[in-house]
């Protein structure tokens, strides 16, 4: 098992003057070397830190992305593309130097097609952004990572999220995209089609590729329509056993829930702290079914009767939106009420994805690791497909905290690499996963991946120290 990084491997690239000086030349207002923007775009959520980007140009059009990208590679330089700073694997950091692209300007819906489902979309604009724009259609984007994080990112990193056990990820709810290469040139992948064979699957090759091997100035995503009833609730447990037990068993039933999230007790803790709740201080199930008004109580009756033969109780309901957004905004926000919880401290987040039917043996055994460490942490899943995530709270001054944190991340990992799982189900790589990639996909896979990526970006300059190490 290849143990992941603690501190990030640096190589710095020189940034020559006559780069900047061109870019300043061609960019003018849409370029900073300024402190404060440089350092702004040279972190993520993550615990990983590196130097800033030498600059950062930002982009308002395909023609800018264009023009950045093909100035870099003059100079063989590095560009780094920048959506909501949301990331957690260090995908935004500068390890090879180089300049970062921010698309955030970039953020206008560019066609509603309603009648086929679909949206066209600049990479810069946030799901909330999106959502807000369409809901006049009646229809929705589902997919739902939390963070409000801007569409060419999820698709950059392959996110998913709370919705994923109905509709899918990015993987499935991307149709079409429209790149900028490593050498400039604007190439589109796929179709609003459903379905192609026409040639290879551009467009699934480009989506999770974490901008090493392109950037993305537009997306075409999936649409679907608005449930005409959608009922929430929550149910509280015994154990987290009994929790998981409940969604294996709604899942093997074929209850088409829409959301199921497992939250243990001390994240349940943190969240009635920062979110001015009271909830039960046990393990509990938010859920949330969509349909009609028939199938969404069939379905709900359903999972509570499940629920009670495994001991859960205080079955509560949040019929509705308000109530609904409150306990979501809850549970997003759990990650930053757990960072509070410890002031100074920083998060360790695993992102390990196990088939269901091995979702209670390996969640299990790391929350018993987990306890026996003694390092402060939260749990949190997308446990309806098998998606979980720990949050270990270390103190980066003490560097054994770092140690035990990690240690327990690799533990996991190869738990679920030996129960048929991976080591990020929504994450991505980026820097802190690359060690772990080479143990799930093995040595032939990577370096067909290092293949790919010396054919498409010969100069390695875009985001490169990613995924893998070239």
């Amino acid at each position: 098992m290849n143990a992941p990084p603690h501190t990030v491997h640096l190589q710095p690239r020189p940034v020559p003057q006559a780069l900047l000086d061109a870019l300043a030349a061609r960019f003018g207002a849409q370029y900073s070397t300024t402190q404060a923007v440089r350092e702004q775009h040279g972190r993520d959520e993550g615990s990983l830190q590196a130097p800033p980007p030498s600059a950062v140009v930002f982009a308002e059009s395909t023609q800018d992305v264009q023009d950045a990208v093909r100035l870099a590679a003059q100079h063989a330089v590095p560009v780094i593309p920048y959506g909501a700073g949301s990331s957690l694997e260090g995908h935004l950091l500068a390890v090879q130097g180089g300049i970062s692209i921010d698309v955030g300007r970039m953020n206008r819906v560019l066609a509603i097609d309603a009648d086929d489902l679909t949206v066209t979309v600049q990479p810069g604009i946030t799901r909330k952004q999106l959502n807000e724009a369409v809901k006049h259609t009646g229809l929705f984007f589902p997919i739902d990572p939390g963070a409000d994080a801007s569409i060419g990112g999820m698709a950059a990193t392959r996110a998913s999220g709370t919705n994923a056990v109905r509709y899918g990820t990015m993987r499935e709810n991307v149709l079409a995209l429209e790149v900028v290469t490593a050498s400039g040139e604007v190439i589109r992948t796929g179709t609003r089609a459903k379905k192609s064979s026409a040639g290879y699957d551009l467009t699934r090759l480009m989506v999770g590729s974490e901008g090493t091997l392109g950037l993305f100035t537009e997306v075409t995503v999936r649409l679907y329509p608005l449930p005409e009833a959608v009922s929430a609730a929550i149910c509280s447990f015994p154990s987290i056993e009994a929790a998981v037990r409940t969604v294996i068993q709604t899942i093997q039933l074929g209850v088409p829930i829409a959301r199921v999230e497992l939250i243990d007790v001390n994240s349940v803790r943190v969240v009635n702290a920062h979110s001015k709740l009271a909830l039960r201080e046990e393990p509990l199930l938010l859920m949330e079914f969509h349909g009609s008004p028939a199938g969404v109580q069939e379905q709900a009756e359903t999972v509570q009767a499940i629920a009670q033969e495994f001991g859960g109780n205080a079955f509560e309901w949040a019929t509705t939106p308000e109530e609904r957004t409150r306990l979501w905004t809850a549970r997003h926000n759990a990650y930053f009420a757990a960072v509070q919880s410890r002031p100074g401290c920083k998060a360790i987040s695993t992102d390990t994805c196990v088939p269901i039917s091995r979702l209670a043996d390996c969640l299990l055994d790391s929350v018993a690791e987990a306890d026996a460490s003694g390092i402060p942490y939260f749990l949190v899943g997308h446990v309806g497909d098998g998606n979980f995530h720990f949050g270990y709270l270390l103190d980066p001054a003490v560097p054994e905290e770092r140690e035990t944190a990690e240690r327990l991340n690799h533990q996991l990992v190869a738990r679920a690499l030996r129960l048929g799982g991976t080591c990020t189900g929504e994450h991505g790589v980026g820097v802190h996963k690359m060690g772990f990639l080479v143990d799930e996909a093995g040595e032939g896979a990577v370096e067909m991946m290092r293949a790919i990526k010396r054919a498409l970006d010969p100069q390695n300059i875009l985001n490169p120290g990613k995924i893998f190490a070239l």
